[in-house]
This record gives structure tokens, sequence and C-alpha cells, in this order.
């Protein structure tokens, strides 16, 4: 079985065990959703959901967070750790949307890796979820995954298998596809345990399938 075979036949099994499988976080706007995005590192996406509600119920606009203390906004953000970082990002960010985007998120994928705090996961989160367009989202799971499975061999860096998974996935099952492995790296082929292998949909596609 080739890459490119094994790459749609993945995409195909984890469609149906995951049909509804999407975003973690939890966003009615994209400002949002960059916000939380940022929070989300080295944090759960359910930690990170129960704080921005206290973050939002205080600064419900960008405008508000643009023009609040960076130490306030770390006072709310602490429990999602690296407070400190992440509130000068996320202060920063916020003044440049309001100030050059008239509070605005840019769907130019360029445009949004100038944003302060925002790398490219980030970046093709909010292009394939906010806006529709086709993006691979390179975050631990997928990464793991994708090793493990057979579409990448050996590759850890994140843009390295971004590029590589372009060139396997359809551009229109990307951002959908990466998803599907968020949930099934978290519920069957997980990290920190022995790979649950006998129940997963991919065992006999797998090339890792046990290790």
């Amino acid at each position: 079985m080739t890459k490119e075979e094994r790459a749609l036949e993945a995409i195909r099994r984890l469609k149906q065990a995951y049909p509804d499988a999407g975003c973690t976080l939890d966003y009615n706007e994209a400002w949002k959703l960059l916000v939380s995005v940022r929070l989300a590192a080295q944090c759960t996406d359910a930690r990170v959901n129960v704080v921005v509600e206290e973050l939002y119920a205080k600064y419900p606009n960008v405008d508000a967070l643009a023009s609040a203390d960076p130490a306030d906004i770390e006072s709310i953000v602490r429990p999602c750790g690296l407070g400190r970082s992440k509130a000068r990002d996320i202060s920063a960010c916020m003044k440049t949307l309001r100030d050059e985007y008239n509070g605005q998120v840019p769907d130019d994928f360029q445009a949004l890796l100038k944003l302060p705090g925002v790398g490219r996961k980030s970046a093709n989160l909010i292009m394939g979820d906010v806006f529709g367009k086709p993006a691979i989202v390179t975050d631990t799971h997928c990464i793991r995954l994708v090793n493990r499975i057979g579409l990448v061999d050996g590759i850890r860096d994140p843009k390295k298998v971004e590029m590589a998974l372009w060139k396997l996935i359809p551009p229109e099952e990307g951002s959908d596809f990466c998803h599907r492995l968020v949930y099934h790296g978290r519920d069957v082929c997980t990290a920190r345990t022995k790979p649950g292998c006998d129940r997963c949909c991919l065992k006999d596609i797998c090339e890792k399938n046990g290790v």
C-alpha cells in the first residue's frame, strides 16, 4: 500500500469513526479562537474552555481585550500555564487586530503568521475552522499518529510533517482529518499508555501496529 493509498483509506475510516469531529476549543468568533489556541499551548482544551469564560465576560470584544493591562489578562489565564507570555501575546495580537485589521481576523495565511503569538499550527486552525479553507494542523496528536500509521517516516518537525501531508491529503479533507486524528489520538492511539491497537479502525493498515 502506498502512502497515498494509506492516507485516503485512513481518511475514509476515521470519517466513519468520528463523523462529527471538530475543534474542541469553544468559540463563536474568530478572534476568540485565536485567543484560545494560544492558551492551549501545553494546556488541555477543556481547561482553556473554562478559563476563557471569565476572560470574555470581562473583555467581550477585541477592543476591550486590546485595551486591557497584560497583567490583568495574566491573572485570569494563569491556570493555563505560561501566563505571562500568553497574556503578552494575546494583548499584542488583539492590539494588532484593532489597529491594523479593524478588529477583524485576516483570512490570509501569511497575514495570520505575522500576528503576535501565531504560528503555523494556529494559522492553519483559523484557516480551516473559521474560513473553511484548506488546512493541515500538525499538533502533537497529528504528528504522533501520522508517524505511527506510516504517512510520514520519523518526521517530528511540525512544518516538515505539514509539508509531507499536503502531498498526501486532499486539500478539502485536511482540516477535518486533523481534527479526527486528535479524537483518535485521545481515545485510541494514545501517547502515555500503550496504544489501543485491538480496537483501532486503522490497525490493519498501520505500519507500526502495536509499537
